[in-house]
């Protein structure tokens, strides 16, 4: 049974959040997203540099993310240029791009991973027939942003899902683009996930001469 907020037990006991930033995560810049795959790469982390590249690319959330299956991002011999999942958070479908670079670091990872079509892209390291736990890509993100001397409390998974949305958005101001992309069935949960305020709508108009 739970405590009432009243109870002097729950007054002993610290908040969850108790010392711990939470809110809106960071977005990398271009910069860190290179620091990151240096990294990476010179730990010759293959399976990493293949989880991080289609964050960044895909823009799905940790939990759909970690449930690719290698069907939905292989086509034949060749890893698709665009692949489609359902969305787990809300049952709708979305769609993303696979860059080339992004490309070639999956497969370079697929093809040092092998397994069938119906197996998942990064398996989980306990259950070998689950997916990576959403855990435990938290953690890996905690781990890449510390290596390249970010702080932890300010990055995390969302920050990968966040970072070319944010990109796309400061390069075109079409926050319709980005919430087709991030699979949102509201604008507004578009407008609060950028952080979108008056400060950027005025730069953008200011950018536009008539």
């Amino acid at each position: 049974m739970g405590h009432s907020q009243y109870d002097d037990a729950s007054r002993e006991r610290a908040a969850w959040n108790a010392g711990k930033k939470v809110g809106t995560k960071r977005p990398l810049t271009q910069k860190q997203i290179w620091a990151v795959r240096f990294f990476l790469d010179s730990q010759r982390r293959i399976r990493d540099r293949a989880l991080f590249d289609l964050a960044i690319d895909s823009k799905l959330r940790g939990c759909d993310l970690v449930n690719l299956r290698i069907r939905d991002v292989v086509a034949g011999p060749e890893i698709r240029t665009r692949a489609i999942v359902i969305q787990q958070k809300t049952g709708r479908p979305v769609q993303f791009e696979i860059t080339s670079d992004v490309r070639a670091s999956l497969l370079a990872w697929l093809e040092r991973r092998g397994g069938s079509v119906e197996e998942f892209v990064f398996p989980s390291r306990v259950a070998h027939e689950k997916h990576m736990s959403t855990r435990q890509y938290a953690r890996l993100v905690d781990e890449w942003v510390t290596a390249i001397g970010l702080h932890p409390e300010e990055y995390g998974t969302h920050s990968l899902r966040r970072t070319k949305a944010s990109m796309i958005y400061r390069a075109t101001g079409n926050i319709r683009a980005i919430q087709i992309l991030l699979g949102h069935s509201k604008i507004e949960n578009t407008v609060r996930y950028l952080g979108v305020d008056v400060e950027d709508a005025l730069l953008l108009a200011e950018r536009t001469e008539i």
